[in-house]
């Protein structure tokens, strides 16, 4: 039978370790665990779990703390988790017959939980779906200072594990991860996944222009079909360059990718605020995209949500569904703004159902 251990590095965790741990029991039968300097009682925390703990001086390296924390194991298979997600489907019996096939890497999907500001100056809690190379077969290893990818060729498969991830709720490791990714871009500058990095790293900051110039920089070296995070990095180019109201190159790269990408309901919400925003900007310059609106969120709807896609949460169901509503709103048809705003509300998207409380009076 195969064995699986959970290899994790950590610092300062006390406030999720835990719960991490909690929910994982049972996954594993080992749980490896590689402090890099904690000041609180995550050590104390992971020992009561029965964990082996042990400690990395930290060096500005995931990758090389990643590395330190695997060679401790010496299970045939090795999950390797963050004190931040927690297992909220799936179980080690679920598991049995991808471990059979040693040959290979299980990605797990992700719900990663972010705050967006809202037109208005509000907050809300959002997520999106990614998926992540985290079950190892033995001697897999990691190369990357920031950001760090699995250094294998071996094939990657979906495994039926999904973890809730609060991490990007948390302030403060922006600014980190940014001098991180600036000091490998020196070494190499036209690495795509880099420049990807370093830009929806600004975007969180609101460092927009900045942002922009590496997300340009990202898109003339991504490779075309390749790489799994080019459709996220183009589709968040087109936010930022909304941000900045370059209207001419968001509606070029559209035009450019509107075949490669037309399988994203992200893609089309995109497009879809892209239009509303240009014409609102220019309505002269712009207006023979008006059409093109309504037909966004259509296409989004169309699609539905794929998690594989790895898009953020509600662009193929509620989200797009209030749009849809605002736009007939806007347009003076009430009956269809209501029968939107019904369906995103039946999703419990609770702007949805405040528009329909407005128009009720």
């Amino acid at each position: 039978m195969n064995t699986l251990a959970i290899v994790m590095i950590v610092k300062n965790e006390e406030k999720s370790l835990e719960r991490c741990l909690k929910q994982a029991a049972g996954l594993a039968d080992k749980l490896y665990i590689t402090d890099t300097g904690s000041t609180d009682r995550t050590r104390e925390i992971a020992a009561a779990y029965g964990a082996v703990v042990t400690e990395y001086v930290w060096n500005q390296d995931f990758a090389a703390a990643r590395n330190f924390a695997l060679a401790q194991s010496d299970c045939d298979w090795n999950l390797v988790l963050d004190a931040d997600e927690y297992l909220i489907k799936g179980s080690r019996k679920d598991l049995e017959g991808f471990l059979k096939h040693p040959n290979r890497i299980g990605a797990v999907e992700r719900k990663d939980y972010y705050q967006e500001e809202l037109p208005g100056g509000r907050q809300e809690t959002a997520y999106a779906h990614s998926y992540t190379s985290r079950l190892l077969p033995w001697g897999v290893r990691y190369e990357g200072r920031i950001h760090e990818q699995v250094d294998s060729k071996l094939p990657v498969y979906p495994v039926p594990l999904l973890f809730e991830h609060d991490g990007y709720l948390r302030p403060g490791k922006a600014e980190r991860n940014l001098a991180i990714l600036l000091e490998e871009l020196k070494e190499a500058p036209e690495d795509s996944y880099f420049l990807y990095q370093t830009a929806e790293t600004l975007r969180g900051l609101k460092r927009y222009k900045e942002a922009c110039g590496y997300y340009e920089r990202f898109y003339k070296h991504v490779p075309g079909q390749g790489a799994g995070y080019r459709a996220n990095g183009i589709i968040n180019y087109l936010y930022t360059l909304i941000e900045t109201k370059d209207w001419d190159t968001a509606l070029g790269i559209v035009e450019k990718e509107a075949k490669n990408l037309s399988a994203y309901a992200d893609f089309h919400f995109a497009c879809g605020i892209l239009f509303m925003q240009a014409i609102l900007a220019d309505t002269r310059k712009y207006v023979s995209y008006l059409p093109r609106i309504e037909q966004s969120y259509l296409l989004c709807l169309e699609i539905g949500e794929v998690p594989a896609n790895q898009g953020v949460g509600g662009t193929g169901s509620f989200r797009a569904a209030y749009n849809l509503g605002t736009w007939y709103e806007v347009a003076g048809d009430l009956n269809k703004a209501r029968k939107y705003y019904q369906k995103a509300a039946g999703e419990k998207y609770q702007p949805a159902m405040e528009r329909l409380a407005l128009l009720a009076k």
